[in-house]
């Protein structure tokens, strides 16, 4: 991984050295006021801290539903990340580096590229799992390889936290609006405790199995929705080739038994 490459808000140091009496710093304050807020049923919503690693074309969206959500947030800076200034403006805190990130969250969400970068995040003297606080939540978002998924999730429990896979399906636009398709692997009750945090930047939830599911359940997707698109490239290739119009080629299948 890339080094930081900033701090965050620290709002309140100039005021407690004026002699003023300390702010809270904007984020802090916008978190406790969504905190507050209260569902329909009458129920406060205790929202946990939210730590995230990979704020790239999908990530950005579910930190932005996130923050705007009032979930209180912190992102890993990093160079990969997208712009994150409506992030900040939200509400949400940008950290310098994982040891932050472990000591200020009860929950972390990882969506990186796949098993190397969740291996490289977590293991190590300066991985999460050697700072995580006891009963953190590692949430992995990422495509993962199953058996990496299910060795990770066992050196979780061991230095106290919990671990639960959370493949997104659907692309950056959903991110976005918030709709994403996740496919869990976890236990029941931990995906029922976590399910209020994943409805807030996703459409539909899939329960896979246990850890490792989900990330085996993607990679089923994967397999199907590219195979089918690689199909349909080498049909179209041959109409081409033999001579029928792209449009015709089109047109047969969406009225025949091709749609």
């Amino acid at each position: 991984m890339a080094g930081p490459v900033g701090k965050g808000n620290r709002a309140g140091a100039g005021a407690a050295a004026c002699g003023g009496p300390p702010q809270r710093p904007s984020w802090r304050r916008k978190a406790r006021r969504h905190g507050r807020r209260r569902q329909k049923g009458g129920g406060r919503m205790d929202k946990m801290k939210v730590g995230m690693v990979g704020v790239g074309l999908m990530g950005h969206g579910i930190a932005r539903n996130l923050a705007s959500k009032g979930w209180a947030l912190g992102f890993l800076d990093h160079p990969g990340n997208q712009p994150v200034d409506d992030l900040l403006a939200l509400g949400a805190r940008r950290v310098a580096d994982l040891a932050e990130l472990a000591a200020d969250s009860e929950v972390v969400i990882l969506c990186v590229s796949g098993s190397p970068q969740v291996e490289a995040i977590l293991l190590g003297d300066d991985g999460l799992l050697a700072r995580i606080r006891p009963g953190t939540v590692i949430v992995d978002c990422s495509t993962a390889i199953p058996s990496s998924t299910a060795r990770l999730a066992r050196l979780t429990q061991e230095a106290g936290g919990l671990f639960m896979d959370a493949a997104m399906t659907r692309t950056p636009v959903e991110a976005e609006q918030g709709r994403l398709n996740l496919l869990v692997g976890a236990e029941p009750a931990l995906l029922e405790r976590m399910r209020p945090l994943l409805q807030s930047f996703s459409e539909t939830i899939f329960h896979a199995g246990e850890v490792g599911a989900g990330h085996t359940l993607k990679l089923l997707h994967n397999y199907v929705s590219i195979g089918c698109a690689t199909l349909l490239s080498e049909a179209a290739a041959c109409a081409r080739k033999s001579g029928i119009a792209d449009a015709v080629f089109v047109e047969a299948l969406t009225k025949g038994g091709g749609y």
